[in-house]
């Protein structure tokens, strides 16, 4: 009977403690608030121009959350009060969102209040590409287009065309910024866009356009 009572006793404190860890998970995969980007930061621009580089060995070390701050504020922060942003879009439409792929989970990136809100937990970065270098990397940040947005073009060839050419002054402020403040990165095409809209849970209409993988650069 005492046997009995102390397995029944062990078993209640797994359980107990299974509950509170899987509560702490859960409280622990919430919203970002990230905190104001610093602008003073960086070298002057024709230097950065000099030095920006694609490149794919990363440091195993997460990125800081000012840091992280800094980047997604320089791909596609909000710069004036109304509402332009560091990127431009045709017709300031602003048709896409950056999807943030990390170690605890997946992030969209809310630029009008500066935060990640989370999307699915769990670590995806091995399915941000198809290069192993990919899920080395401590941030993946994915563009995606939503073609709905882009209402004057009736044909969908042209309103890729579009997103397209929004996306890619995104990724370069990315690149500039890496450059800028020692960061690596390297701008990526190669992905499967049907897994990953089914990981980020994209509606028809969003589309996954490019991505770039970031982290500070590997000691040597």
């Amino acid at each position: 009977m005492r046997k009995m009572t102390g397995v029944l006793v062990l078993l209640s404190f797994v359980l107990m403690m299974t509950l509170v860890m899987s509560t702490a998970s859960a409280q622990d995969f919430t919203t970002i608030k990230l905190s104001p980007p610093e602008t003073d930061n960086g070298k002057p621009l024709m230097q950065v121009f000099k030095e920006r580089k694609s490149d794919r060995e990363f440091a195993d070390t997460k990125l800081t959350l000012q840091d992280l701050s800094n980047l997604l504020w320089a791909a596609d922060g909000i710069t004036r009060q109304d509402g332009k942003r560091t990127a431009p879009s045709a017709r300031n439409v602003q048709e896409y969102d950056i999807y943030v792929i990390m170690e605890q989970g997946v992030y969209v990136y809310e630029p009008k209040n500066h935060e990640l809100v989370p999307v699915v937990e769990g670590d995806y970065r091995k399915s941000a590409g198809v290069q192993a270098y990919v899920a080395a990397a401590p941030v993946d940040l994915m563009y995606v287009a939503d073609l709905s947005k882009i209402t004057w073009m009736p044909d969908k060839t042209a309103k890729l065309s579009i997103a397209y050419i929004d996306v890619g002054f995104i990724a370069e402020n990315v690149a500039l910024f890496c450059a800028s403040e020692g960061f690596v990165s390297v701008p990526r095409l190669n992905m499967d866009t049907d897994k990953l809209a089914q990981i980020m849970r994209l509606n028809t209409d969003q589309k996954v356009i490019l991505s770039t993988s970031v982290g500070y650069p590997k000691q040597k």
